[in-house]
Order: C-alpha cells, then structure tokens, then sequence
C-alpha cells in the first residue's frame, strides 16, 4: 500500500489503532527547494516533500505514567499500525516519565492561524525566481573583480498537524528561508560572509549583500596579526543572535531551579527577579512578531525538562524573559510551572533583544570607535561549563581592526571564552535591532531579530589558525 492517507486521516487513523491509556499524534508534511553555488557557478538544485509521523503513547502504572515516543519517515499507510505498537511498546519498556501530569483538552489549546482541511502548504524552484537571476549577476561581476562566490540557499514549508486522544486537533503551517552567501578571494588569502534569513526570498537584496562583501573584501587587504587578550569587540546582529540563542536554550526553569544553571540562586530557586544587564534590554519571545511568526502552542514530539510533550496544545504567548534588564521569565512547562510557583510560559520558536529607544546601526558604532575588533560571525560553539553558561568558540570569515572610527585591516581569527550572561553584565553600547540570520544555530532557530552590541573587554583566548 503506498502513502495516500492525507495528513489528516493519518493523524485520526493513529488515534484509532491506539490502545494506550492516552496518545498523541504529530504529522509533519515538508517541502523544500535548493540551490547551491561554487566559483560563481551554480552546482545543484532540487525540491524535495516528505513526511514525518510520531506517536507518543501514554501508558498508566501504579509507579507512574511511562511515555513512548517513536518517529518514522517515508511511512506506507499499512505500516502505521507497526508505528503505534512500536510507541506503545516504548511506553512499556519506559521509566515512568518526569513531569506527567493530564493532557491538555481542546478548551486549553491555543489557537491555531490555519484551519485543520486548508490547503496543503508547499514550495518549488520557483521561490527563487526573482533571486536566482539577481545571483547570476552577481557571478558575473564577481567573476570580473576576482572574487569567487560560494553558497545555499534553502526555503522550506511545513505543515505539523497534532492530534490527542483528548480531542485535540491542531495545525500549524510555518514557512523557512535562508542564505549563505561567502565571498573568496586569493593573494591574501581571505574569505567573508554574509547570511539572511527571510519567509519566501522576496526580501533578499542580492545586490547589497554583494556590495557588503565587497566591503569586507577591500577592508582586507590590510592584514595586521594580533595576539589573543581582551578586546574591546563590536558583535554584528549574526553574532549575538547565535549567543543568544544559547543563552535561550539555557533558560530551562526546572534545570535553574534544581541548580545547575547560570539562573540558579545561590540562596537555592531561579534568579527571577535579579538584574542582568544595567542596560535596560528586553529578551522576548512572540509567536505574532511581524516577520517572524512562529507556532502559537506547543508542538513536542516527546517528554522533556524544557519542552515537554505533555504540554502538546498549550497556547505559547508573548513572553518577556528579560525586562528592563531584569530576569523575569524561565521557560517553563506545565509541570516546572508548579514545582517554581512561577507562571507557564512554554519556548517559542521565535526570539528577539533589543534596547528601546536604540537606533544606532553597526556602522554608527564603527564610527564611534577609537580601538576595537569588529567581528564578522561566529562558529563551533560548544559549552565548557554550564554553571556559568561559559561557552567556547571560534570567530569566522572576518575579524577587522576598527581605529579612529575606521576599519584598518583584516586580522587573525581567535579562540574565544566568554558566558552570553556574563555579556549582558558588561555590555557598554547596544544598536538597533535588526532581523537577522546566525551563523552556528540559525539553521536550527532563524527566527530572530538583534542588534548590534559593543563588548569593552571581549575574550579573545587564543590565536586560531582557521579560515
């Protein structure tokens, strides 16, 4: 039998074949388009759909309420019922699950934007057909200036459907576009990059992302070596976001509250309420933010500490997790909600910082530089100790001398060690915020929008010999 079920009959035939005390059901249908680009010449392009389907099914013990989640891909109709066993199996053989508590019904569900029976979403190579042209151009004059071009750009649909055995049935339909766009060039060797998130590439401006590398590629052929040390740093939007988000996925309320986070008390509890930064910055999150519109209720395809399927429906609202400079939210689910006394407010899939009032751009803040670094992006974060949330990483295509208000020359890359939450502490300048596209994460989380920040004593810790 081939996969002819629509999304939704798969979704109710899951239910159906269920034999768990409680169920869910989540259905991803994806389309996505690509095109790739080597030496001013692209290389492939393609469109893909496919479909993703997990059960979670919920099975009641004396010790317990144990949780199984499986997810297949490519799945003929007449191996569902080979995917339900196998989740209801996962519950059996699960410990019993932290954090369980009833479903949502129907009437604590947030709101969908889309009805359950629209039209499927989709995209094809046809989404970059005022892009692709532009790009062509820019071969050819990259060509004739000695530069190559290398990049990708992605868009994808989804269209999630979940369902419950307490009646649940929700839909969201969420759009997702990207570019990475790098500029080479030999004798000195030096390489820069710009990238951009964006829903459908009719916003993308190929002609000014050429021109920023243009930029970055003339700024370059200075080149000055520097030792590592502390810094005075101006992180571009694409920089911040990437710590940021780390800082985001950091903010688990029931791991601060047992301990072992940077929003642990040392009195024992979260840090609510403390202040962070003696700027007044608001770290938010809206499911509504114009441009960067996101699911309004929880989709989770399985129990966890910060996103917990048990909480699949929850409405997702606006939600300020740092206000005037001040903690004032944790990620909480229903369950951490009542361990902290605090209210629930589930992750959103959306994120923005930002200092009200802030209209200085990046180049307002190069201008207003005596001696300083100005980054490019950063990559291969990884944490070295959560406590502190101090993370370790490398900076990329790009690290400029700014002296006198001017960009002097390229320098060498760095190590650096620094904690996002440490940065909110020392933070002497921040811009106006921007939607953009970070670098390390922004393939996972896009949908962000930052502003430039100005770092008096960043951590550099170490020469790095990358490109």
């Amino acid at each position: 039998m081939s996969q002819s079920l629509s999304a939704q009959a798969v979704t109710e035939r899951a239910l159906e074949l269920s034999r768990a005390d409680d169920c869910m059901v989540l259905v991803t249908e994806t389309s996505t388009a690509n095109l790739r680009w080597a030496n001013n010449s692209l290389t492939t392009n393609g469109v893909t759909r496919g479909r993703s389907v997990t059960v979670i099914s919920l099975v009641e013990g004396s010790d317990g309420v144990r949780a199984g989640s499986v997810t297949r891909s490519g799945l003929r109709d007449d191996q569902l019922e080979d995917l339900v066993r196998a989740s209801e199996e996962a519950a059996r053989q699960a410990p019993p699950a932290e954090g369980a508590h009833p479903l949502p019904d129907p009437g604590a569900a947030g709101r969908p934007v889309c009805g359950w029976d629209d039209p499927l979403p989709v995209t094809d190579i046809g989404v970059f057909s005022r892009f692709a042209p532009e790009l062509g151009k820019s071969f050819e004059r990259s060509a004739q200036a000695g530069v190559r071009l290398y990049g990708y750009a992605q868009h994808s649909v989804s269209a999630t459907f979940l369902g419950s055995s307490r009646g649940l049935r929700l839909r969201h339909d969420q759009p997702s576009g990207s570019l990475d766009l790098n500029a080479k060039v030999d004798g000195p060797h030096h390489s820069t990059w710009v990238g951009q998130a964006t829903r459908d590439f009719s916003d993308v401006d190929v002609a000014a992302l050429e021109a920023e590398l243009e930029r970055r590629i003339a700024w370059a052929r200075t080149t000055v070596e520097l030792p590592a040390g502390r810094y005075e740093t101006l992180l571009p939007p694409a920089a911040v976001a990437d710590l940021m988000t780390d800082l985001y996925w950091g903010m688990g309320a029931r791991d601060a509250f047992e301990g072992r986070t940077a929003f642990s008390s040392p009195q024992g509890g979260t840090r609510v309420g403390e202040r962070l930064s003696p700027l007044p910055l608001r770290l938010r999150s809206d499911p509504a933010e114009p441009g960067l519109e996101c699911a309004p209720f929880v989709l989770a395809d399985a129990p966890g500490r910060r996103i917990s399927a048990f909480d699949n429906g929850r409405p997702v609202g606006a939600t300020e997790w740092i206000s005037d400079g001040e903690l004032a939210r944790l990620v909480q689910t229903y369950d951490s909600a009542m361990l902290t006394a605090l209210p629930v407010t589930p992750e959103a899939d959306n994120l923005v910082l930002e200092l009200p009032g802030a209209t200085a751009s990046l180049d307002d803040m190069v201008a207003g530089t005596e001696r300083g670094l100005l980054l490019t992006c950063l990559w291969y974060i990884r944490m070295v100790d959560p406590r502190p949330m101090l993370l370790t990483g490398l900076t990329r295509d790009g690290v400029y001398l700014v002296e006198d208000g001017e960009v002097r020359g390229a320098v060498n890359n760095f190590r650096f060690n620094e904690s996002p939450v440490s940065l909110l502490e020392r933070v002497s300048e921040v811009g106006r915020s921007v939607p953009t596209f970070s670098r390390e994460f922004g393939e996972y989380f896009p949908r962000t929008a930052m502003p430039p920040v100005r770092i008096p004593d960043f951590n550099m810790s170490s020469v790095s010999r990358a490109s």
